[in-house]
């Protein structure tokens, strides 16, 4: 019987594929010749994904090179061409600008007017009433803000759990909750 490497990614087990494995276990859980397989998507004729992927890995060091390279280089690697390459080169980019986010981009909130100046002019002529959470790190800058629920002209009920899942998916420091009055034009944040 074949080993798994000389296998198409078809002749896989579907729990054992990438993408599912992803969708399953989060793209944490993935080798990075199986994140580099679903970014490439398909191999040869002859080859499966992760094989090409296995290949690409190793002509450039692991990710160390391959952040560096120009597309000429990729589409050296046989079985990858300029659609390829073009995919690589983006993800690549695209994981270079997330690591270059700073937290100085990140609006403050230091007080309830902050907090109110913040959500004030998206929530102001709402017809129903938002309960609205702003998650903050520990320098009370906004990691993350969410509508937790939508109500009705006059009511918006929710529930704590709503309110704390995402703050521990977030590692938030502190959580800021809003919600509007269609009725008037108060804001209230607690």
């Amino acid at each position: 019987m074949n080993n798994k490497s000389s296998l198409m990614i078809r002749d896989f087990p579907i729990d054992e594929r990438p993408r599912e494995r992803l969708i399953q276990k989060g793209p944490e859980s993935l080798s990075n010749q199986e994140l580099l397989a679903i970014i490439l998507r398909t191999g040869t004729k002859s080859e499966s994904v992760i094989q090409l992927a296995n290949r690409l890995l190793t002509q450039f060091d692991g990710l160390h090179w391959l952040k560096d390279a120009a597309l000429e280089e990729i589409m050296e690697i046989k079985g990858i061409g300029t659609a390829k390459a073009v995919q690589i080169a983006a993800a690549v980019e695209l994981g270079r600008r997330i690591s270059n986010i700073t937290f100085n981009d990140r609006y403050v909130i230091r007080s309830p007017e902050d907090g109110a100046n913040y959500v004030m002019n998206d929530m102001r002529f709402l017809k129903q009433e938002h309960f609205v959470c702003a998650y903050l790190n520990t320098k009370n800058q906004v990691i993350h803000r969410q509508t937790i629920f939508i109500g009705s002209l006059n009511a918006s009920i929710v529930h704590p759990r709503e309110i704390f899942k995402e703050a521990f998916r977030r590692s938030a420091a502190s959580i800021i909750c809003f919600h509007n009055h269609p009725s008037g034009v108060r804001l209230q944040g607690a």
